[in-house]
């Protein structure tokens, strides 16, 4: 029993615990999307390379979570204050590695690859690690569905404003102060995760080699898990196509000027944040299920609309992003609630947190992975490549961006339906 579950959990048992969530956002972005626009520009790495590089690099990121979730659990079975000084050495890490990513000490192509490589494994394996205590932590306090939704509304809400605060800094600032300014965040975000309230796991006995490689797969044995993995896996990849087709879909149908790329993205992410606190309310009054149900109907109508935009239509587009903002608000403050409502149903509770939230990690990554790895070539079959103009191949790239994630949208909340909703009491 932890001391969590009956603690309140206001405002500055949010932000305490909730902060680690902006640093870990806010170095997410550049390491997706700035870093290999970094090398290939202004260290001549080959593009060919380098997308080998980074797919084998983030393959190993996926592969990985479930591993440290166990070694998460370990942690947790011996005190908080373990947990947190492992933390504090995975936040050095990160740190550095992100910083040697950033400022190579050598030149040449393959000495180049060589360093990226090993940094990468090193700022992976920190980042990963850290991001799968921290939600282990917020699962472990407990609570009821209104508290398990605060708890990560708290964690996402100012992930979302590490997602903001990177995206400018680096154009306004530069990467030197990018730099620092992560340095900064997340210090002080271990520093209130310090002070944040701390669960109280169940006293477990260190596991034998065999009941551990059994544990690595236990969440695999409950079906709630499996049933409530499902949806979260389809609609993964709804939301992460268009994250993926977005600028092709800016550039080429709605043939909007690059200075608009930026407030699409801003626009996204503000209303997201801002929606969270509506999200609260809803889930208050019908439940974390229904209103992940209500998050994806409004993402399927946002589409659809969207699927009419066409040359100059920027301005409409930029309420899609509003709106379909606002839908993503349901989909970083519900799931993981829900996941930590399965953990205390199931008995796992302050013992398997760690393990199941490095299999939901595995996921969530595997969605992105899958997202790129199909859509794109998919298109390319069909017959679109950037810069096109051709209408044919413009209808196909709307198709992809608004219609397909509304059809896989569809399903997951199907999924929901029958899945999760209908075997609710």
């Amino acid at each position: 029993m932890n001391d969590g579950a009956t603690t309140a959990f206001g405002w500055r048992e949010g932000w305490r615990y909730g902060l680690m969530g902006l640093p870990l956002a806010f170095v997410a972005l550049p390491l997706y999307v700035l870093l290999p626009n970094h090398y290939a520009r202004n260290f001549g790495v080959p593009l060919a390379a380098l997308g080998a590089l980074l797919l084998g690099a983030r393959l190993f990121d996926a592969l990985i979570d479930p591993m440290l979730g166990r070694w998460s659990d370990r942690l947790f079975a011996r005190s908080a204050r373990t947990v947190l000084g492992a933390a504090a050495a995975a936040s050095i890490v990160l740190g550095l590695g992100f910083a040697l990513l950033f400022f190579p000490p050598m030149q040449g192509v393959d000495a180049l690859l060589a360093w990226a490589g090993a940094c990468l494994v090193l700022t992976y394996a920190a980042f990963s690690a850290l991001t799968v205590m921290h939600q282990s932590w917020g699962a472990m306090l407990g609570g009821n569905e209104a508290q398990r939704s605060r708890v990560v509304a708290w964690r996402e809400g100012l992930g979302l404003a590490g997602v903001i605060l990177a995206s400018v800094s680096p154009i306004a600032l530069g990467l030197p102060a990018t730099v620092g300014i992560f340095f900064a965040a997340i210090g002080l975000g271990w520093l209130a995760w310090t002070r944040a309230p701390r669960p109280r796991p169940a006293a477990a006995p260190e596991p034998s080699a065999g009941r551990d490689r059994r544990s690595l797969w236990l969440p695999w044995s409950r079906p709630g898990f499996r049933r409530l993995l499902a949806v979260f896996i389809v609609n993964g990849i709804a939301s992460a196509i268009p994250a993926t087709l977005l600028l092709f879909f800016v550039q080429d149908v709605l043939q909007a000027p690059p200075a608009a790329e930026p407030l699409f993205l801003s626009a996204y992410f503000v209303a997201a944040a801002l929606s969270i606190p509506a999200w609260l309310k809803l889930v208050g009054r019908f439940g974390l299920a229904r209103a992940w149900g209500l998050g994806m109907l409004l993402s399927i109508a946002v589409f659809i609309f969207a699927a009419g935009l066409g040359a100059g239509d920027s301005a409409a587009f930029a309420g899609v992003c509003a709106l379909s903002g606002i839908g993503l608000g349901a989909d970083l403050a519900v799931p993981s609630a829900l996941l930590a409502g399965h953990i205390a149903n199931s008995g796992d509770q302050s013992t398997q947190e760690g393990t199941y939230f490095g299999w939901w990690n595995f996921a969530s990554k595997l969605n992105l992975a899958l997202a790129a790895g199909r859509a794109l070539p998919a298109l390319a079959a069909l017959g679109y490549q950037p810069g096109s103009r051709d209408g044919a191949a413009l209808e196909t790239l709307s198709a992809a961006y608004c219609l397909l994630p509304c059809a896989l949208k569809l399903l997951a909340a199907t999924l929901l339906y029958t899945l999760i909703i209908r075997r609710t009491p």
